[in-house]
């Protein structure tokens, strides 16, 4: 068992987003290491990752919409969380182009219903609210950000979680200052995490589902961006980062209420061709074609974070390289043997041994 299970095993965690992919993944390692997780979010769609492991008994799943600021405080208040892991969010950069008001209400408004919830929250509290590697303002140069460079946000979605940090932010000095913590007892910090993959995503307009979906129907991938530069990394890795960083919150309850980038190492930026490529090598099965239209919309080429100041501060580093976590996420995807949730199970218990090492 993990060294965070002396953490979060019997504690109260709420948990947004419950039904997303790397919800479900939280949710999942939150059970394996005994904690009492009370999810709140939209109902899945079918073909996701939640709805193949909902049947197993890993906590409440309460489906309700972010946006409804009375039920989430509600949901909250009832259960008195030990800790909130914040996730729900509109995360796709081409759905935000489509419907932004819908992104900046859910990603923005969401987090303001949630804030002004735990202000209500009569307990101490420790809170993580993710938000994304995307809420820097880019100007191209391939310069691994630093949590301290300029917000921005070219999209609506970079932009409405470049927003979220803003508020968060504005709420941790207005209401959880650090000089009046024995009064709200609230800890909150930030995180921005890069490119996630693993098995059981089958979202839109992200690279691994698209090859999945073209490989099942025996066609080749379409790349939009194929030279664009990501920090890829296994799904784990953000939510091992995540409860990682609670522990240590929880442990010194002043010391880490700032904003942190979560990443891979610097040699694991690959570009969005290697990673079609290293999948499909894994997979064994699969070919690439380029989308040659012109009418998409804009994509950052060059991202990268700076991650030192979670290394430093909180102690976490990556496991898994960035080959080694697109073959984890193949072998998933290729192994039609096992039943979701136990590929899922397999995998954390295997990543949490690797990290058992670092401690």
């Amino acid at each position: 068992m993990s060294h965070l299970a002396s953490t979060f095993k019997g504690k109260k965690v709420f948990l947004t987003g419950h039904t997303g992919f790397k919800g479900s993944w939280m949710w999942q390692v939150l059970h394996h290491l005994g904690a009492t997780v009370q999810g709140y979010a939209l109902p899945p769609q079918p073909s996701d990752l939640f709805a193949q492991i909902a049947n197993e008994d890993l906590g409440f799943s309460m489906l309700e919409d972010i946006r409804n600021s009375e039920k989430l405080e509600a949901a909250l208040l009832s259960f008195q969380p030990d800790f909130v892991f914040h996730l729900a969010a509109q995360a796709l950069v081409k759905e935000s182009y489509q419907d932004p008001v819908q992104t900046y209400n859910t990603n923005v408004m969401g987090t303001l219903y949630l804030l002004e919830a735990i202000r209500k929250l009569e307990q101490p509290c420790t809170v993580v609210l993710i938000t994304t590697d995307k809420v820097y303002e880019n100007p191209e140069t391939g310069i691994p950000f630093l949590e301290e460079d300029n917000l921005g946000g070219y999209d609506p979605y970079s932009s409405s979680k470049a927003c979220d940090e803003i508020l968060i932010s504005s709420y941790r000095r207005s209401f959880f200052p650090q000089e009046k913590f024995e009064q709200h007892q609230k800890s909150i910090a930030t995180v921005r995490a890069g490119n996630v993959i693993g098995g059981g995503d089958m979202a839109a307009d992200r690279i691994i589902p698209d090859i999945v979906r073209a490989i099942q129907k025996d066609e080749a991938v379409l790349l939009r961006n194929p030279q664009a530069v990501r920090p890829w990394q296994h799904v784990l890795e953000p939510v091992y980062a995540y409860l990682l960083l609670a522990q240590k919150m929880s442990e010194q309850s002043l010391a880490f209420n700032t904003a942190y980038n979560i990443g891979p190492e610097a040699a694991d930026n690959l570009t969005v061709m290697e990673v079609a490529q290293t999948f499909i090598a894994a997979f064994g099965k699969g070919s690439i074609a380029l989308d040659t239209a012109h009418h998409h919309p804009h994509e950052a080429q060059f991202l990268r974070l700076n991650t030192e100041k979670i290394k430093n501060e909180i102690g976490f580093k990556p496991v898994l390289d960035a080959r080694t976590a697109i073959d984890w996420t193949a072998q998933w995807y290729a192994n039609t043997q096992d039943a979701a949730a136990a590929k899922c199970k397999q995998q954390i218990q295997a990543y949490l041994s690797l990290q058992e090492k670092n401690v």
